[in-house]
């Protein structure tokens, strides 16, 4: 579980060279390409390739509560079941390998929409003198609403944003999303956008901050 798909391969490379009989479970979020090699590179080797990246941040992490999207081979899934009930609370089986890492696209996709959205909203609500807490208050339960929204949203309102997900990572999943939507000839413009502003924020400086540090690109100055 490593942070890119650069990182990953060197490791694998490696790693397979010497695998035996072992299973390679990839469990980092490193898009469709690379997960194909890898796939290409474990049946060269004879290991079998689980794909099973995580939905998580770094408080379920340490707890060892992680959702593992996993897919591969049914009969391997014994055999990491014990690494995947290590690091995860719960494992969903999704098919063959690739269809976690598709799923996680997904999943990433909403998540740092919903996280932008609601950068933009309390920058908003700072610009025209709007309580940003008193729009928290407002959602908070509401079918508009989301729990999601109490978590980060005091964080950009506070302006400190302790790592739970690394917003240049969160840039790094969607451009791994955009890159998926261009294979299949989609364009998903809102999330270009969304790269493009946390790309701002982390080139400000704020790359190794939470993935909420995605607001200062939305303020003055």
């Amino acid at each position: 579980m490593l942070a890119d798909a650069e990182a990953v391969e060197a490791v694998a490379r490696e790693a397979l060279d010497a695998a035996g009989g072992a299973v390679l479970a990839q469990m980092s979020t490193i898009g469709l390409d690379a997960t194909e090699r890898l796939a290409a590179r474990a049946e060269e080797a004879g290991a079998p390739f689980v794909d099973a990246p995580v939905s998580g941040t770094r408080q379920p992490a340490e707890q060892g509560q992680l959702l593992v999207l996993a897919s591969g081979p049914e009969e391997v899934r014994d055999r990491v079941a014990p690494v995947f009930e290590a690091v995860g609370s719960k494992t969903v089986w999704l098919g063959e390998a690739g269809a976690g890492q598709r799923l996680k696209l997904v999943l990433n996709a909403w998540l740092l929409g919903m996280t932008e959205a609601l950068a933009e909203a309390i920058a908003l609500a700072e610009a025209i003198d709007v309580d940003p807490r008193r729009f928290l208050e407002t959602i908070d339960g509401a079918p508009v609403g989301a729990p999601y929204a109490q978590l980060k949203g005091p964080m950009m309102i506070d302006g400190e944003f302790p790592p739970a997900f690394p917003l240049a990572l969160a840039a790094k999943d969607a451009d791994l999303a955009l890159a998926a939507a261009e294979r299949a000839g989609l364009r998903l413009a809102a999330l270009a956008a969304v790269r493009d502003q946390m790309r701002r924020a982390a080139d400000a400086g704020r790359g190794e901050e939470d993935m909420a540090a995605t607001i200062v690109a939305s303020r003055p100055g």
